[in-house]
């Protein structure tokens, strides 16, 4: 199996979420599951049904978490030496050619992709057209709306 890539951050946030899943979610579940059983009747126990779908929910996210580690290559972009070419972890500057509004994108793993905080999937339309570019190239991005023309501005590894 090849192996996904991550940024340190988003590893950190995995890492954050995983200790909370095992040293807090899982021990007050099992307390929840372990009191529903003192109220008797399992069968119409309405908490005990409660808690166990929270721990099955609870130990698939584990599982599914673990499996990403696993599988991952944690990438530190601020480890490389800075350049003007577009890779993944960077952080790219980019200016709409039609509308001259300028943003910025930086190119992460799937799991650490949000949109509201300008970070893509190195996945994605714009992140695939943009690797493995420099300063200064113009990009064609294919969107649901039409193509769209994008200078590259300015690249930091941050």
């Amino acid at each position: 199996m090849s192996k996904v890539p991550m940024t340190l951050s988003g590893a950190e946030n995995l890492r954050i979420e995983l200790e909370r899943l095992k040293k807090i979610d899982r021990p007050r579940i099992i307390a929840a599951i372990a009191e529903a059983r003192a109220h008797g009747d399992l069968k119409e126990n309405a908490e005990y049904h409660a808690a166990r779908e929270q721990q099955s929910f609870a130990e698939g996210r584990i599982q599914q978490i673990e499996a990403k580690f696993s599988n991952a290559q944690i990438i530190d972009v601020t480890e490389i030496p800075s350049g003007d070419k577009v890779i993944f972890g960077s952080t790219v500057y980019i200016v709409n050619l039609e509308t001259d509004e300028r943003t910025y994108y930086q190119i992460v793993g799937d799991d650490e992709s949000d949109i509201k905080k300008n970070k893509v999937s190195y996945q994605s339309p714009i992140a695939r057209a943009l690797v493995a570019k420099e300063v200064g190239d113009v990009v064609l991005v294919k969107t649901p709306s039409g193509d769209v023309e994008y200078e590259i501005d300015d690249v930091r590894y941050i």
